[in-house]
Order: structure tokens, then C-alpha cells, then sequence
């Protein structure tokens, strides 16, 4: 079935109370009306209103209506399985499916279930939401505060939530008890949000590890040396083997996202100077008399 926004129709913010609904019915109610208004579109508005009307000036219908979230208007959707235990016991409208129904007609069906008994007597979970937030790596590694703004039945909030450290892209968080207000005795709900994490002008993230490239001279790669690197935590140094090649991985432990359980990983690449000086030339010519190195053989 198609979800249908009903606040929206009538012009109205998801926490307004009765006489705002009723206010703004009223006034599509006029303006819509088949015997006013001359708009092509005006008998299909007056229906919408009166349908959006009708579920939102009765508690029950619009609780339940309410349980099924924000999804855009016009898209596809099919109630959670709460919802459907919740309200969806006990009466089969038309002998159909809930794909089969109209969202106006499964409000309306709503009185007729649980085999008679009102709905709103039946103690249910408050409404689980998701949410996302973006933060550095830096505020990963270590942990962070983040301000969540949340928008939902009862209006809207601000949550502050504590990022432990460690965290990674796509890692889902589980706010327990801090969704919608459960009903008549029962739960309140969750929210889940997901973590992103931003760009990063050096590092890139996979999973709890972290990779970045080291440039390094053909003289460092092939003498080695003691080389200093950046991490989160600032510059250390790392040892690189004489005769290093271009893509190696080079380990440096306990210096991933989680600290002391992964690892960050420095990718060789080997470059050379844009311009040689004449020293420059000279050197790499004697070189190149005197190695046996081939590297096509």
C-alpha cells in the first residue's frame, strides 16, 4: 500500500492538537469543497482532507497511525510486524491482505480487531526509530557527545549521545528506551543510530583498521630507515626494511580505530624527484654502471 501524510495534507505539525486539525480541516474543507472550488484537483483534495481528518481526530487511529512511523509520502511501505500484532489481530477486511488495503481502510478496520476488544487497551511498545550521524575519525578513535534532533509524535527533542571509542563506519548503536513513548503499560521504543564516518584527508577507514600511503624516496625505500608517520594520536616513528617495494604493507600495531585491538597500515609508494640536479644525474648514472639489478629479467 501507499503511505499517505496525513499532517501534511491537512497543513498541520505532527504534535498539533485537536482544534489545529480541526481548524485546518475546516479550511480545506472550504476552499475544496466540489461546489466552491473550480480546481481540477479539488474533489480529489476534499477526499484526502476528510480521510486525513477522520483518522486524526480520533486518539485511537491516530496512535495507530503514528506507530507506523514517517516514511515519504506516496511510497510504498507495509505496517512493521508490532504494528500488525498490535492492531492487526483478529479481523481479515474483505478477507485480504494488508497489501491488498488501502491505508484508510486499515485505520478504519481497526476497531473490528483483537476479536472485539478496543486496541487501545492492548499495552504496546512505543514506536523504534533510526537515525544517522556523521563524525571524524578522530572523534571515533577517542570517543565523542553528539546532539541528536529528533522529530516524532510528541514533537520535537534533543538527545545527547555517547559515542564510545572505537567506533567504525556502519556501526549501529541501540538507544534503549529513548524511541516513542510505549501505550497502555507497554515499552517505550528504541532508536538506532547509524554511524558515518567523514573523509579523512589522510586516513581511510575498512571496518576498524586504518590505511594510509607512504611516499617514499627510491634511496629510503631501498636503504631504509627510521621514517616518521602520522597517526590520530600524532607522529611516531616507523622502521622501514631496506628494500622496500611499492605496495608493501608496513604494520604499525595497535594504532587502528580500536585501540590496542587494530591496526594502522602505511601502503608504500615509491616516487622520485620531478627534476634531477646534475649531482642527481651523475649518481643515478654511476648506479645505473655499476647494479646488477634487472628488474625485466
Amino acid at each position: 500500500m501507499k503511505y499517505k501524510d496525513y499532517y501534511a495534507i491537512l497543513g498541520v505539525p505532527r504534535n498539533a492538537d485537536l482544534d489545529q486539525i480541526k481548524k485546518a480541516y475546516r479550511k480545506l474543507a472550504h476552499s475544496y469543497h466540489p461546489d466552491v472550488s473550480k480546481a481540477p484537483d479539488a474533489e480529489e483534495r476534499f477526499k484526502e482532507a476528510a480521510e486525513a481528518y477522520a483518522t486524526l481526530k480520533d486518539t485511537a487511529k491516530r496512535a495507530a497511525y503514528d506507530e507506523l512511523g514517517h516514511p515519504p509520502s506516496g511510497a510504498e511501505f507495509r505496517p512493521p510486524p508490532q504494528w500488525q500484532q498490535d492492531f492487526g489481530q483478529g479481523f481479515t477486511p474483505g478477507d485480504g491482505s494488508f497489501e491488498e488495503m488501502d491505508l484508510a481502510d486499515l485505520l478504519a478496520a481497526m476497531g473490528h480487531g483483537a476479536k472485539g476488544r478496543s486496541s487501545h487497551a492492548v499495552p504496546m511498545k512505543g514506536h523504534d526509530y533510526e537515525s544517522a550521524v556523521t563524525i571524524s575519525l578522530e572523534d571515533a578513535k577517542r570517543g565523542c557527545t553528539v546532539s541528536l534532533n529528533l522529530a516524532d509524535a510528541g514533537g520535537e527533542r534533543t538527545l545527547q549521545v555517547t559515542i564510545p571509542p572505537g567506533a567504525c563506519q556502519d556501526q549501529k548503536l541501540r538507544l534503549r528506551g529513548k524511541g516513542g513513548k510505549g501505550r497502555n503499560g507497554g515499552p517505550d521504543g528504541d532508536i538506532y543510530l547509524h554511524i558515518n564516518l567523514a573523509a579523512h584527508a589522510v586516513f581511510r577507514p575498512d571496518h576498524h583498521e586504518l590505511y594510509f600511503d607512504l611516499v617514499l624516496a627510491p634511496w629510503e625505500a631501498a636503504l631504509g630507515g627510521d621514517i616518521e608517520v602520522p597517526t590520530l594520536e600524532g607522529p611516531v616513528l616507523l622502521t622501514v626494511p631496506p628494500g622496500t617495494r611499492t605496495g608493501r604493507k608496513l604494520r604499525l600495531r595497535g594504532r587502528g580505530l580500536s585501540a590496542g585491538h587494530s591496526d594502522l597500515y602505511a601502503i608504500v609508494r615509491i616516487d622520485i624527484p620531478p627534476t634531477l640536479s646534475v649531482r642527481e644525474q651523475e649518481l643515478f648514472q654511476e648506479m645505473a654502471r655499476v647494479s646488477t639489478y634487472k628488474p625485466r629479467a
